[in-house]
């Protein structure tokens, strides 16, 4: 039934279509090129269920926009006639003797594909020069012919009560925007044009629901008694055991307390037995690394006020998807004793990425360079030197690599001890 269907469009679709529909001097033919222009097929059914929900109130549409319906349902399915949606429809509507008769006549030219003359002109001519003595087919002619599938006397009557309701102060068939009706004694006001339009185009974007349908009662039939010789329905048993999580109500203080001390260590040095109870945590329970609450943003503060603590993260941490991000954070801070104390403790407990190594020496070097205070130069310099002998006589690092930037490096600051020893150790390698 075309009274249960969901229909709704957007309000620029309702703004164009309501904009065909006025066209009644311009001649069909063109209004229907100007629809096919501006809907795409997807969207022909929803548009010409909303045009038909519009054209089964008799109050909504005037007698011109209703016959641009009519073309606009017939054209959308012109190609395969029998295959529309909207065609038993159609053919009860030209056969409604409440209907006007160019409308019914109109109708009728649609389904016998006599219409080509008649599309040509506008809907204002065709109702002016409207015959009236023209003939109709019978009923049962284009029923036959469209909707061979329909069974002798079955009926469209619609199941349920139409959202669109009549109003009861209007005569059945009779046109409420004509003055006819408005000199009627008690007549109500005639609708302004505007505000019916605005009517019309609301009424196409709202969505149309058979909501007022009976609700049918189906009980389940009775059950049939099953023969001795039939089998029998094997009924499993559905009793299923409860599933405890028994850590749902653990004790999580531990966690919580290292999380704390964690936090603590971001401000101030933490004391010999505040290390050892973090460590000792550690080695309890290795996953409580991942959410202890150090983040990479937060691993520079930690390096600065616990380097240790610092080194045995990242140790557990090594393994992590997010280790590259932790690197990064130490490769970015500001260079000194403990971030190199930290990077050098690492290359001793676990094996680094190369990348890393050489992308925190050339910022090592690079900070040094950098610096304008001659005694924080030198100083800096001195534990750069000592951290490079350190990884070269360790083997953690191929100085090959590396040994045209450093060696550079001891040129430049050959006048500090630790420089030229470094570049001694150079030559020996060489």
């Amino acid at each position: 039934m075309l009274s249960h269907i969901r229909v709704q469009l957007k309000h620029e679709e309702s703004a164009t279509l309501l904009s065909l529909l006025q066209s009644e001097l311009q001649p069909i033919d063109g209004i229907l090129a100007e629809f096919h222009s501006k809907f795409p097929p997807s969207r022909y059914f929803t548009v010409c269920g909303s045009l038909y929900l519009l054209i089964e109130d008799s109050l909504l549409l005037r007698p011109s926009e209703r016959l641009i319906a009519y073309a606009i349902l017939y054209r959308c399915y012109a190609r395969i006639p029998k295959l529309n949606p909207f065609m038993f429809q159609m053919i009860n509507s030209a056969f409604n003797e409440q209907a006007e008769n160019y409308e019914r006549a109109f109708l009728v030219h649609l389904l016998r594909s006599s219409s080509k003359e008649i599309l040509k002109q506008s809907v204002a001519d065709y109702i002016k020069s409207f015959d009236p003595s023209a003939h109709l087919p019978k009923r049962e002619e284009l029923v036959q012919e469209y909707c061979k599938e329909t069974q002798p006397g079955s009926s469209d009557e619609p199941t349920c009560v139409t959202n669109l309701l009549p109003d009861p102060d209007v005569p059945h068939g009779s046109d409420p925007n004509s003055a006819e009706f408005d000199l009627q004694p008690g007549g109500k006001p005639k609708i302004g044009s505007g505000d019916r339009d605005e009517i019309v185009a609301l009424t196409m974007q709202i969505p149309i629901f058979g909501a007022l349908s009976p609700s049918w009662i189906r009980p389940f039939p009775p059950m049939y008694p099953v023969h001795e010789s039939e089998l029998l329905w094997i009924e499993p048993d559905n009793s299923h055991e409860l599933v405890w999580d028994h850590g749902m109500c653990a004790d999580t203080s531990r966690g919580a307390m290292v999380r704390d001390l964690l936090a603590k260590a971001l401000e101030t040095s933490l004391t010999p037995a505040q290390h050892e109870q973090i460590l000792m945590e550690f080695a309890n329970d290795p996953k409580l690394v991942y959410h202890c609450g150090i983040t990479p943003r937060k691993l520079p503060l930690l390096v600065e006020k616990n380097p240790q603590i610092a080194v045995e993260l990242l140790t557990k941490l090594i393994n992590s998807p997010e280790i590259a991000d932790y690197f990064t954070a130490l490769i970015s801070m500001d260079m000194n004793l403990h971030s190199m104390e930290v990077v050098n403790r690492l290359t001793t407990a676990v094996e680094l990425p190369k990348e890393f190594i050489h992308m925190y020496i050339t910022n090592c070097l690079q900070s040094c360079k950098n610096i304008k205070d001659k005694y924080m130069q030198n100083r800096l310099v001195r534990l750069v030197c000592v951290f490079l002998q350190s990884l070269i006589r360790n083997r953690i690092i191929d100085v090959k690599e590396l040994f045209i930037e450093v060696q550079a490096f001891c040129i430049e600051f050959s006048r500090i001890r630790e420089a030229a020893g470094l570049f001694r150790l150079l030559k020996t390698l060489d």
